[in-house]
């Protein structure tokens, strides 16, 4: 539609159609009820039972995992082999949540060095799975498993992966 005024032969027939036309014979319309507004719970300042289950929603006080940038660019030439790979597709958070440690830890345990995670590029902003991946990683139960990670290069996934490198047992 345009936003210009109309002409006066246009109002014209406008006030012609407008007054020929008559209501539909039958019942009359009952507007729908309104839903509910929908609030959001409060969180509560006391940590709850279940802490230990789930992800901290704030950012531990020591530093994040480094990015290991040697062994990044030693991925990328082909030096260090990648013995696993995780692909988050699919998965929930609160499924990726449970199930990335226990990979890790049993990479860790067969000797693995670099292991590959795939959480999808997401959608405009940038996807659940991976903006959690980054948090988790930064967690103190990661951190005693993985020495750093880094952005996969385009033939692993480029930015919908990552290169996690374990330390050793």
């Amino acid at each position: 539609m345009s936003d210009r005024p109309l002409k006066p032969d246009e109002k014209k027939a406008w006030e012609q159609v407008r007054r020929s036309v008559r209501p539909l014979g039958g019942s009359k319309s009952v507007p729908r009820p309104r839903a509910p507004a929908i609030t959001r719970p409060v969180l509560e300042k006391t940590p709850s039972e279940n802490t230990a289950s789930t992800p901290s929603l704030h950012r531990p006080a020591t530093p994040a995992a480094p990015r290991d940038r040697s062994a990044d660019k030693q991925v990328r030439r082909g030096k260090i082999s990648i013995s696993g790979r995780f692909d988050l597709h699919g998965h929930t958070q609160a499924s990726a949540w449970s199930a990335l440690p226990a990979f890790l830890a049993r990479e860790q345990a067969r000797g693995s060095r670099a292991v590959i995670v795939i959480t999808g590029k997401g959608k405009a902003g940038g996807g659940v799975l991976r903006h959690n991946f980054l948090r988790w990683v930064e967690m103190p139960e990661a951190r005693s498993l993985i020495t750093g990670y880094a952005g996969a290069h385009p033939r692993h996934g480029g930015e919908g992966a990552f290169y996690v490198f374990l330390r050793k047992r």
